[in-house]
């Protein structure tokens, strides 16, 4: 973490403030700012709010034991079923012909899926896992792009008690066999293909090579078939199944959703570790439900006859917590887009928008960004009037990126909620309820109720207001990962042990530690200032990048920056800037920046640059030539 006693410091400028409207506030889910004293008075029990929101089999008989940190458990003893709670109960109470999602390909065509629909797919594929051997326990391997059959699939596992692990579509073979392995999983759901920019992309060439990687072998394997006449030559194998045979084989059966404990595991979501292997977060299935469904209705503002996009791509959590589980949890409409915003012109995500007259955007500051790179007149030529309400989440959005989404998206109506989270956490954690509290662009905002978020020093005392320093959360919350799989061992060292006393068997020694540095100021609102990786400490002043980066990105002209550290002979580290501070001591000009298929920027490879360092692993970018070109400017210097 820190080096010594240095201390992160904060160098960002006062942040303005913006007031939600009236008419907002008036029809806000969560108007009365007595809520936060609530949560803080009857916590833990103040999470029964959440948890009101959900239909229980059996109602829990305590809603946390804290006996065995930091192995906490939510509404323990209570039995629910999640593909219950976001499918059938909507069909039960009268809403079979709402729409639950919007679905719309590259290519402009469309499927809507009602929740009867929903209810239909959902019960025939989990009658086919079941008949291909899959049992309660047993984890799922979804290995897809954003077609709607990703979250069908995750709600007939749900459904059957089989835990789902998502992997992303863009990762590669060996990806999927490393995440396969370690989740002991037999049983993969998958597709021949998708689109990419308008090009069919052969995926099942990529999954069939990962598996041959699973050293247990699979038992069996669907293939949905997502590219018609556009696909390549495949032969399924003795073991694969077509999707829609199956569902032919199935069609009318219905499964009784299975009882499961609050505390039994819904999901494994694999992120990357320190080490370099992947960790397995694991969420189970009570608390995770009702923290994503409590958090789309008081942070987004989810009302079911409300029309809702998030952006995300579900094989991250994002698209777990606020494309499925929230969303459909409370019964509304929820959008998928298959391809990317700029494809086939760069108005796709406006056009969408426009065409479903979408209420409420969620969508990361990365892509904001490329919006202004290219202009606001791509959103000025559609009607998006219909928005209420926007958001962004995936890392710090700097103010500059925060008002021009305010005003050319918002037409300065829309609040905007900036959202801190991680996998980990399961859902938001420090942003503004949009109903009641202030926005300052850059700052995510304040803890939301219930959550006990402190910046801290290294020796764990809390800062001063103005001042930077360490973000930990010193309460669990529902929402929560309750381990790493099969690694407690980890789980306390990544996540507990930098500021607890983990000798100690009382809860209020042991403090949560997600390796942010953030600032807080006199209103109590939280900047975060970036992975704690992500410090530069020249001279012996720690600097968070994403301050640096938010200097440079705040002068006219330049879209996007990123900043890493070099190393120095004199300072110990000099600030490298990639597109333009306090004296960088190189600033390289690039048409384009190394990110993931996610779009998040790769800042390891241009430390590395930077360095001079051998390059690590580029499989994963979806612009790898861009790296040697950037390592070529570096190196000539």
């Amino acid at each position: 973490m820190a080096d010594g006693d240095t201390e992160l410091e904060a160098r960002l400028v006062e942040q303005e403030e913006f007031e939600p409207s009236e008419e907002f506030v008036a029809q806000a889910n969560v108007s009365d700012p007595a809520v936060y004293d609530e949560f803080e008075e009857n916590w833990p029990d103040c999470w029964e709010r959440a948890a009101e929101m959900l239909d229980w089999d059996e109602k829990y008989d305590e809603v946390l034991d804290d006996s065995n940190p930091p192995f906490y458990e939510w509404f323990t003893g209570g039995k629910l079923n999640v593909s219950y709670n976001c499918v059938d109960r909507h069909v039960e109470n009268g809403d079979k012909n709402r729409v639950a999602i919007k679905w719309e390909g590259e290519h402009g065509e469309t499927r809507t899926y009602t929740y009867q629909d929903l209810y239909r797919e959902v019960n025939e594929f989990a009658a086919a896992l079941r008949d291909l051997g899959v049992e309660e326990d047993d984890v799922v391997t979804l290995y897809m792009p954003m077609i709607p059959e990703l979250p069908i699939a995750m709600l007939a596992c749900a459904r059957i008690g089989a835990p789902h692990s998502v992997v992303f579509g863009g990762f590669s073979a060996e990806a999927l066999a490393t995440r396969m392995n370690a989740a002991d999983s037999r049983f993969l759901v998958t597709c021949d293909g998708y689109y990419r920019r308008g090009d069919p992309l052969d995926h099942l060439d990529k999954a069939n090579e990962g598996l041959d990687g699973v050293d247990h072998g699979v038992d069996a394997t669907v293939v949905v078939d997502r590219l018609g006449d556009d696909g390549f030559d495949h032969d399924l194998k003795g073991n694969q199944h077509d999707w829609d045979d199956l569902l032919d084989e199935h069609a009318g059966e219905r499964i009784d959703p299975v009882e499961r404990d609050a505390e039994d595991m819904l999901f494994l979501m694999y992120t990357s570790g320190t080490t370099g292997q992947p960790k397995g977060v694991k969420h189970t299935t009570g608390g995770y439900l009702a923290y994503a469904a409590w958090t789309s209705h008081a942070v987004l503002d989810i009302e079911k006859e409300d029309t809702y996009w998030c952006s995300a791509d579900i094989g991250w959590i994002t698209g777990h917590s606020y494309i499925v589980y929230g969303p459909l949890a409370l019964g509304t409409t929820t959008v998928m887009y298959e391809g990317t915003p700029d494809f086939p012109n760069r108005d796709r995500l406006w056009d969408i928008i426009e065409k479903y007259a979408v209420d409420i955007f969620y969508t990361a500051p990365t892509a904001i960004r490329a919006f202004m790179k290219w202009g606001s007149r791509f959103p000025e030529q559609h009607d998006l009037s219909s928005l209420r309400l926007l958001g962004t989440v995936g890392e710090p959005i700097n103010p500059r990126a925060w008002k021009w989404y305010y005003k050319h998206i918002g037409n300065e109506d829309c609040p905007v909620v900036d959202t801190w989270w991680q996998t980990e956490t399961g859902g938001m954690m420090i942003t503004t309820l949009p109903g009641i509290k202030k926005m300052k662009p850059g700052s995510a905002g304040p803890p939301l109720p219930g959550i006990d978020a402190q910046i801290v020093d290294t020796s764990g005392k809390q800062v001063d207001a103005g001042r930077a320093g360490y973000l930990t959360v010193n309460k669990p919350w529902p929402g929560m990962l309750r381990t790493l799989y099969k690694n407690d061992e980890r789980f306390i060292q990544e996540y507990w042990q930098e500021y607890s006393d983990t000798d100690s068997d009382d809860p209020d020694d042991w403090v949560y530690f997600p390796e942010d540095g953030a600032k807080i100021d006199g209103d109590d609102y939280i900047t975060i200032l970036g992975r704690v990786d992500d410090v530069i400490n020249v001279s012996g002043h720690r600097l968070g990048t994403m301050e640096i980066e938010s200097a440079i990105v705040g002068v006219e002209g330049v879209a996007e920056a990123a900043v890493v550290g070099g190393n120095h002979e004199v300072k110990g580290e000099a600030v490298y800037a990639y597109v333009i501070i306090a004296r960088p001591e190189m600033v390289v000009f690039t048409p384009e920046l190394p990110k993931t298929r996610s779009g998040k920027i790769m800042r390891r490879l241009l430390e590395e640059i930077a360095n001079g360092e051998e390059l690590g692993d580029t499989t994963t970018l979806r612009n790898p030539e861009v790296v040697e070109s950037i390592q070529r400017q570096v190196e000539s210097e």
